[in-house]
């Protein structure tokens, strides 16, 4: 039954606006009729609605759910037929529906020859065939389409079974839809993504191969859109500036497999003629975005196939996100290919609302590989990337080095040096990480007697982190233990305070001194205290 209410937004079926009014919500925004509300004449109608709803006979619609075949076979072997074998309760489901669901091919066939409706479709536009396609069960799928099941039907929102199967994976349901005459290029209505698209994000290249032999549109990209991103306090002062918008979406099936890490379909599509410098409208390249998303093997099968190594729209190359995820072998390729080893970040990463997960942050600007490779503790990336090429005597722009860096400089003892807060579970390096990475720095040439601009030095650093064998470590290679830096902090006073400003504030330059807090009057660091006394240091 289809009832409808006179209402400012013609209203939606009946069965649809019932659970409204019994529910959590009655139908609102009535149009007056005669300057009065109509909500009574409403509300009287959908009455009348759940009381037909109430008289449908159910039986079989229950025998079904409860898998009851001896009910079933009594229901429809009636004669005369007494039982409606198409009704449905107020949600549009009806007993094929269940069967599907249930996956029972005899009792769908059965039904079927009773006369259900294959194309019937609940109230959110699921018929028989996408409940079929969920279940990955391609034995149904062709029992429904030989029984006059539409191969393009759709929900709502635009998805169609196509897409469905696509997505769960039966290659045979596929292509039992594509002979049955299916569109392969169709896309659902909230971001645009079609079949391919679907597959290759579920990583099914056998699907995938059906598409593209079924002339699916490589080249399609996704919905662009606008999203709100949040951007570092330390470096954005406005609300504005804080909250800023960047372009997401618009992507093509093999930006899909980057990030989703599927190479045999990436190499599917690359062979049918996707474009290896394929790139977000934000800038991200297919190589980028595979080495950001930690898929190395898509990142090194791209570069196989010619992809610029690098690929700058994003302001950062792929050789700063293999670094950023640890993935050394994907260095060595993008090295044999001829990246740059010195590249310097021109932009940080939008940062997600709830999380910083792999995030390269705006202080990080000027960052080359190797100053990446000190600040997230990697010293088997370090000499790789010197041996490549990279240039170990550069600086950040404010003049840090990699050993200082490596030291803790622009980190905090209470993150991971990737940025994540221990309280949201990051993982914060042990001490030992430091110091091998501090030792890496200065075996490639690193001056452990090295200040940036403030006059921060690696011993000024690791006494403010409380890094004992890291200060013993530089000191033992030559470090000054008495320089002081712009502000007259020695390294002892930073092992003091806990902080090389000398007080509990961390507002420094970028990249410089971000590690400071409220401290108690009380030693910060009593061991490193004492280590420096040891080693001659001084207050004054």
């Amino acid at each position: 039954m289809r009832g409808f209410c006179r209402c400012r937004h013609l209203l939606k079926p009946m069965s649809l606006r019932v659970r409204q009014v019994f529910g959590f919500r009655s139908c609102l925004g009535l149009r007056p009729l005669r300057g009065r509300h109509v909500r009574a004449t409403c509300v009287a109608a959908l009455l009348l609605s759940v009381g037909l709803a109430a008289a449908t006979d159910l039986r079989l619609i229950q025998a079904v759910k409860n898998s009851d075949v001896a009910t079933v076979r009594g229901l429809l072997t009636e004669r005369p037929l007494k039982i409606d074998v198409n009704a449905a309760p107020g949600d549009g489901a009806t007993a094929l529906h269940w069967a599907v669901h249930r996956d029972d091919l005899s009792m769908v066939d059965l039904l079927i020859r009773s006369g259900a409706r294959a194309n019937v479709a609940n109230d959110l536009g699921v018929t028989p065939l996408h409940l079929a396609c969920t279940n990955r069960s391609a034995p149904m799928v062709e029992r429904l389409l030989t029984a006059g099941a539409n191969a393009n039907a759709t929900l709502l929102n635009g998805e169609t079974v196509l897409m469905t199967c696509a997505r769960a994976g039966d290659a045979r349901a596929v292509k039992a839809l594509l002979v049955r005459g299916a569109d392969v290029n169709a896309k659902e209505h909230e971001h645009h993504q079609t079949a391919l698209m679907w597959a290759v994000a579920q990583r099914h290249p056998e699907v995938v191969q059906l598409l593209i032999d079924a002339r699916a549109d490589i080249r399609a990209r996704s919905l662009t859109y606008a999203q709100t991103v949040v951007g570092e306090q330390t470096q954005r002062a406005g609300r504005e500036e804080l909250n800023y918008t960047v372009l997401r979406g618009g992507a093509t099936p093999l930006l899909f497999t980057a990030r989703a890490g599927d190479a045999e379909s990436a190499r599917l599509l690359l062979k049918a003629g996707a474009d290896p410098n394929d790139a977000q409208p934000d800038g991200v390249s297919a190589l980028v975005l595979a080495a950001h998303s930690g898929n190395g093997h898509v990142a090194a099968l791209l570069l196989e196939h010619g992809a610029d190594p690098d690929a700058f729209g994003s302001g950062y190359t792929a050789l700063h996100a293999a670094i950023l995820r640890s993935d050394l072998p994907l260095v060595k390729a993008l090295l044999a290919h001829g990246a740059n080893p010195d590249v310097r970040m021109t932009k940080g990463t939008p940062v997600r609302r709830d999380t910083t997960d792999w995030n390269l942050p705006a202080t990080l600007i000027g960052s080359t590989p190797y100053l990446l490779a000190a600040r997230f503790l990697e010293p088997d990336i370090m000499p790789v990337l010197v041996a490549g090429g990279a240039d170990p005597g550069v600086t950040m722009p404010n003049g840090a080095t990699a050993l200082m860096l490596a030291a803790g400089m622009g980190s905090s003892k209470t993150a991971s040096r990737r940025g994540i807060e221990a309280i949201d579970f990051g993982k914060i390096e042990p001490e030992s990480r430091v110091r091998d990475t501090v030792a890496a720095a200065a075996g490639l040439g690193g001056d452990v007697n090295a200040a940036n601009q403030a006059g921060d030095t690696a011993v000024h650093v690791a006494a403010a982190l409380g890094h004992d064998t890291v200060v013993q470590f530089l000191v033992d290679r030559g470090a000054r233990v008495n320089v002081k830096n712009t502000r007259g902090i020695t390294p002892l006073l930073a092992a003091m305070f806990g902080s090389t400003t000398g007080r509990g504030s961390a507002a420094a330059p970028a990249g410089a001194d971000l590690i400071g807090f409220e401290r108690p009057v009380e030693l910060v660091h009593p061991s490193t205290v004492a280590l420096l006394k040891q080693l001659g240091a001084t207050e004054n």
